[in-house]
């Protein structure tokens, strides 16, 4: 496992589960759920990792590990439940709160896949759990492609499945040793023999710090705080058509638009708690950004970066917020903040792995995160999918909150939809209906000039 898929189990505790999945819902009527487990059953061949559990290294030598499970049973990661019909969506919505609070079994392999019937219309929908360290958001839309698109499906040739046997706590101490010697040569090699591009990128690692400094001031709003260990969860949707429309007229880009309905939103959610909003308040923002090389994929993996931004709740007018947020886009591409955040990634594979677990832990606990909120945007396939002959209609994301975190923005696009899904704090974020309700109500007064 890498040092970054590591930092994802580091940081995990008794509140906050460290998942990422989405709802999925289907035209009707639901198929038997023994089809869906055949479906998904012929699939695992093509996702070794669905059949693997975490092994840890003893005394924290090394990173963990990725074994086959030898007691592999997937009636335990498939679970079948329903909504009282004819099932609201407030219902659905509800539910997946509920299954997207618990913690997947670190003894087992970390996925879930519910089946939830009684939706009204006949619709069923698949509610999918997979844990941050088997795999980033770009990564789960392959998986997600994969598993229930129409991907052509290789042959086992009629074999069948046998884990490998399980390595001893002896073994993954030398198995770590060996890892840990080969790789960190490698690095060093390619340091004495490229200098310049070392040098290069820790100029960049100076520029993107800078950079970010004004967006990583301390958080003081109630965005921020101590977190529970339940979640409320909600939704929204709005037109990849009009939001091409608005980057048309008015210029940036989709994901700068994206950020502004966002904006609208969280200075919606503010005033109604009645916290000042005035001219310059902002609401700091982590954006998760891929850092794959174009084309890269089936690598089910975390390649993924960060930049920060200040969303500007304080301007009055959409087009305002638009024209703030698209000269700060601008300004973070040019300072190629993602770019050297990789690089110091990939740097932290120098890091003892129990001291990296530490630092994980201690940076997302801390109350100095000096951030208020993370919003992460991955583009889904843009044709209709389907599943077991039923039309895919909808699929919504979800990502963990984390640390003093109690709110966070996922969204994802499919067949010319984004659909927008936004976790809270059940605790002190009860009212995040009023975020999702404001950012699908911000489209119209940006189409306006259009």
């Amino acid at each position: 496992m890498s040092a970054q898929d590591a930092m994802f189990l580091h940081v995990e505790n008794d509140v906050t589960p460290m998942h990422i999945g989405g709802v999925s819902i289907f035209e009707g009527p639901p198929p038997p759920f023994e089809d869906l487990r055949a479906m998904v059953q012929g699939k695992l061949h093509l996702t070794p990792r669905y059949r693997q559990k975490v092994r840890f290294v003893p005394l924290g030598m090394g990173e963990p590990v990725w074994v086959d499970d030898s007691h592999f049973n997937i009636g335990y990661h498939l679970r079948h439940s329903a909504v009282p019909s004819p099932g609201t969506e407030a219902q659905l919505r509800a539910t997946a709160a509920r299954v997207f609070s618990q913690h997947l079994d670190r003894a087992r392999p970390l996925w879930e896949i519910w089946m939830v019937e009684g939706l009204e219309d006949e619709r069923w929908a698949l509610l999918s759990k997979v844990h941050h360290c088997m795999v980033d958001g770009v990564a789960a839309t392959d998986m997600m492609s994969l598993m229930f698109g129409e991907s052509p499906e290789q042959s086992t040739n009629g074999e069948v499945w046998h884990a490998d046997p399980e390595p001893s706590g002896l073994d993954l101490i030398a198995y770590s040793a060996r890892h840990r010697i080969r790789d960190p040569a490698a690095q060093v090699r390619f340091a004495l023999r490229a200098p310049t591009e070392v040098l290069r990128a820790v100029a960049g690692g100076a520029r993107a710090l800078a950079a970010a400094a004004p967006a990583m001031r301390p958080a003081t709003s109630s965005l921020t705080g101590p977190i529970g260990p339940h979640r409320v969860w909600s939704w929204a949707n709005v037109s990849l058509g009009d939001v091409k429309s608005v980057r048309t007229v008015l210029g940036g880009t989709v994901n700068d638009v994206v950020l502004t309905l966002i904006t609208s939103g969280y200075r919606a959610l503010l005033e109604s708690r009645g916290e000042a909003v005035s001219a310059g308040t902002v609401v700091r923002t982590m954006v998760p950004v891929s850092v794959r090389a174009p084309g890269e994929h089936g690598e089910y993996n975390n390649r993924v970066s960060a930049v920060f931004a200040r969303l500007p709740v304080g301007i009055d007018d959409s087009a305002g917020r638009l024209a703030d947020i698209r000269a700060q886009m601008d300004g973070i591409k040019s300072s190629k903040q993602a770019v050297a955040g990789d690089a110091l990634a990939q740097l932290s594979g120098f890091a003892p792995p129990m001291l990296l677990a530490l630092g994980s832990r201690v940076a997302t606990r801390s109350a100095r995160l000096n951030m208020d909120t993370a919003t992460t945007n991955v583009p889904g396939p843009q044709q209709p999918l389907k599943t077991l002959d039923r039309t895919l209609l909808r699929s919504y994301p979800y990502v963990p909150i984390v640390g003093t975190i109690r709110i966070v923005v996922a969204i994802f696009s499919y067949d010319g939809e984004l659909y927008f899904g936004v976790t809270g704090d059940r605790d002190h974020a009860g009212d995040i209906d009023v975020l999702t309700d404001g950012i699908q109500t911000a489209v119209e007064p940006l189409l306006a000039p259009v």
